[in-house]
Order: C-alpha cells, then structure tokens, then sequence
C-alpha cells in the first residue's frame, strides 16, 4: 500500500493515481489530506502538490489536476532519456515532469475535446495529436512514465513489493463483412453480378456463382481457421460482428437470416463476441440500443464488448451511451490508419468523462494498430513494425491489441503475412 498525501484530493487526482499505480503497475493506493496522519505513516508514502512538506519523496504537480473543465494549455515537449516529457517542473521534484498531469492528458484525450480538424468522416486524425506531432506515437508513454515512477519509488522504498507482470495479448477480429457473396439475398447478388459484367471482373462473376450454388467456400468465411488457430493459442480473442446498415451497398447484408446468426453463435461458442456499432447508430442513442438487444438476442448473453464503425469516436456523447447502455468495453481506441498508441498507453483504462469530472465503468481498450494501416507496405515492413510494436508493449508489461479483419485471413497471396502474424507471431509472445 502507497499512501500519497495531496492538500486536496480532486476526482482527477484520484483516477491517475489510481490508473498509473493500480491498473498499471499492480500496487494499491490511499490518500489523505490531514498532514499529521502522513507523518504518522510508517510505511511507504509520497507527497503530491506545490510544495513538499519536509523530506519526504516529492512529486510536484504543474496544476492539471487541481482545475476543472477544459482550456487549451501552452507547453513545450521535451527529449527524456529514450522517451519524451510534458510540463515540466522544478528540481524539487522526484521527477523532472509531472507525470500525472501528463497522463491524464493522454488518456482522457483531453486535446480531443479541444477545437481540432476532422477527417471527411467526423474522426480526430493522427496529424492532429500532440504525440504524432512530437514524434512519440509509436511509444506506450503514459507506461514508460509509470516505470520511471516505479523506479524512483523503490529508490525510496526498497521494501516495497510490485507483483510480476507480464505482457498480455487480445487480437481483435473486425468482421464488418464476413461474406463477399454469402447471405447477400436476391436483389443484392444481382446488382453484384450487373456491377461485376459492367466493371469486366468476369472472374468475380464467376466466384460469385460459384459460391452462391454452394460449389466454393465464401473467400472472407475464414471464421473456421480463425476459430481453430485462437483455441490453439494462449491469447484471448474477440471477433466484433456488424449488424446495423453498412456503410457501403456491397458490404451490407441481411443480418436477420438465419445462417448468419448461426455465425455469431459458432464464434461465440469458442471465443467472445462483440458487436459494431453502424455508422448511422453512433448519433442515436435508440439505434445503438436496439443493436445491442438484437445481438443478446442471438448470443443469449449481455453485451461485454463493443466498436464504432468506421472507428469513429466522437468524445465524450458516443462513450456516454455506452456507459448509459452499461456497454462494458470499447475497442475503437485507435488510429484507423496510423500506428501507434492514440492514448498514448497500451493499458486498459476507464473513460473519464472531462465534461462532468466523473469516472465512469467503460473500460477503453487501447489498440495498437489496425491491418488498414499497412495498405502501402510490404511484407518485411509488416513484420517488422508489428514486432517492434509487440516488443514495446512487452517492454511495459502492457496489453498488445491489434486490430484484424476475416478479410485478412482468405486465400490471397498477399494475405500470407497476416495469417503468420496471426497464428505464429502472436501465439509465440502469448506464451
């Protein structure tokens, strides 16, 4: 048990604390604001404010988490070591910035709620975060920080005791199309083949017919091999179905047939199942709830886990229905089509909504990375930056989640590279 002593515990205050000490580094934490209690510590304790009492180990706070609401903040971003830092304090300090402060910025994406430019879809771009700015985005910061912290407490507190962490693997399986011709019904399979002659892909034409007389296998119903290949792994796994309109005309299917029900329900039966959000539900709160009753429904179990199509996250209206939908985890904590760490940590972390100044129960699965993000590279390229990603977040004891699609895994000549991450590369840092 750490006792921290603050002249005024905030709701802010309490959350960071308890995300950098608790979730991240497993130790527990008590604060108290009465000085004669802190002396009477005899156990390990640190202070936190404007000025340390005595000698005692001393984190100065630049003030974020003394304020409420939102305003825009002039800093500057430093070089630190092999990492970066923000808001900057003086020497009296046990470290050279404010870390909390720091993460609270990062995690809550406080500069998410501040004017920003959007992309043609409504989402926050990578170009517009502080980290891809500075050159930090490819780091789990807010973890790297948490361990320089862990650092200068055993300095102080030898005795304390940290329990043994180590890096935990969720792949995550975007199935927003699980069929390219399957389930499609009459008047989409024909628009399909019309598109199809007009385009000359006489080959889809014939693919197409191929798999709706039931001669070939459905080249995105790979959910057999995935289902196969994640039970053989230590690593959990959810797979996210679509239910709502897509989108796109060809990607959208009639989600009330049958025999895609019994998709959801094979999948279910071996690894958890989570639903995306449509577009179209993202602004009306009735929408998402009927989508979330549909697919109980069809799992006979409540909604654990969800994602925002298109990975739209519209901060703080589209968490707070989750939260009023007792959704229990979002997965959209990420960059469609950037690498890296869009909350700056690869630990699961409870939405704090900045508005109210209030902890709430939705846990945020940081992702880092989607398969969409590599449209450009090759191969090796592929390799290589998922194992320096995987090795970060091994580094910090962290959660490794990267973002798939069952197109991913279909026959392609191009799609080898993914199948190896998948069910080699994975299972390997799993064990």
């Amino acid at each position: 048990m750490l006792l921290i002593y603050t002249q005024k515990l905030t709701p802010r205050i309490s959350y960071i604390f308890k995300h950098i000490c608790l979730r991240i580094l497993g130790i527990e934490v008590s604060f108290t604001s009465v000085i004669e209690e802190f002396i009477a510590h005899v156990g390990p304790k640190i202070s936190y404010g404007k000025k340390p009492l005595g000698n005692e180990l001393f984190f100065q706070s630049y003030g974020l988490l003394e304020q409420q609401g939102l305003e825009a903040i002039d800093f500057s971003v430093k070089k630190w070591g092999n990492t970066y830092g923000f808001f900057s304090v003086s020497n009296s300090s046990g470290l050279p910035f404010d870390i909390f402060s720091s993460s609270f910025y990062m995690i809550t994406r406080y500069e998410e709620y501040l004017p920003h430019v959007k992309d043609e879809v409504g989402r926050f771009m990578a170009s517009e975060s502080l980290a891809h700015k500075e050159g930090f985005l490819h780091q789990p910061i807010v973890d790297i920080w948490a361990y320089l912290f862990k650092d200068k407490l055993l300095e102080a507190f030898p005795e304390l005791l940290f329990p043994q962490k180590k890096l935990v693997v969720h792949p995550v399986i975007e199935a927003a199309q699980p069929y390219a011709y399957k389930q499609k019904g009459i008047f989409r399979s024909f628009v399909g083949f019309v598109n199809s002659f007009f385009s000359g892909k006489f080959r889809n034409m014939i693919e197409r017919a191929q798999v709706v007389l039931g001669i070939k296998r459905d080249p995105l119903d790979t959910f057999k091999w995935i289902v196969n290949k994640a039970t053989r792994s230590d690593f959990n796994l959810t797979v996210f179905f679509l239910l709502g309109n897509a989108l796109s005309f060809n990607e959208s299917m009639n989600t009330h047939r049958q025999k895609f029900k019994m998709l959801i329900k094979f999948v279910s039966d071996y690894k958890d199942v989570g639903l995306i959000f449509s577009f179209n539900s993202l602004s009306n709160y009735e929408v998402l709830k009927s989508e979330k009753r549909r697919i109980e429904e069809i799992t006979n179990r409540s909604l654990a886990s969800s994602m925002n199509s298109e990975f739209l996250v519209n901060l703080p209206d589209i968490y707070r229905h989750l939260v009023e939908l007792e959704v229990k985890r979002d997965f959209t904590m990420v960059f469609r089509d950037t690498i890296g760490f869009r909350a700056g940590t690869c630990t699961p972390f409870l939405f704090y909504d900045l508005d109210y100044e209030i902890k709430t129960p939705l846990i945020v699965h940081p992702s880092a990375m989607t398969t969409m993000a590599f449209q450009k590279k090759y191969a090796s390229d592929i390799e290589k930056t998922v194992n320096n990603a995987i090795k970060a977040v091994e580094a910090v004891n962290g959660t490794f989640t990267m973002i798939f699609s069952n197109k991913d895994f279909s026959s392609a000549e191009n799609n080898k590279v993914w199948r190896s991450i998948f069910s080699e590369k994975l299972r390997e840092y799993a064990q």
